[in-house]
């Protein structure tokens, strides 16, 4: 049986975002400072390798907006994983989305 799991992260300009896909992934990131980092967490040991995908809307230094995505893979156990750093950022003008899918 395939999970999908679905987090939406509450960003704040500035400020670190946290999110959980249901149980199994834990998500946190911030976009200030010149760069941008999301980190996640495989935090039930119960469930399946998590497959997510991400997307976020970042605001540049030069004023300019950026959409990144990216595709990433969580075993059981994996902790605090940075799935996304970038730099020329120093905010969000979205909130991360994050989307998993685990299967057994």
């Amino acid at each position: 049986m395939n999970w999908i799991r679905i987090a939406a992260v509450t960003a704040l300009v500035g400020c670190p975002a946290v999110a959980a896909a249901k149980d199994a992934v834990s998500c946190g990131g911030a976009a200030m400072l010149g760069g941008a980092q999301l980190n996640c967490s495989h935090v039930e040991p119960k469930a399946p390798p998590q497959f997510c995908t991400f997307s976020w809307d970042l605001h540049t230094i030069a004023g300019d907006q950026k959409v990144v995505e990216g595709t990433f893979m969580l075993p059981p156990g994996a902790s605090n994983v940075q799935v996304y750093q970038g730099s020329g950022f120093d905010s969000a003008l979205s909130n991360p989305i994050v989307i998993c899918r685990g299967g057994k």
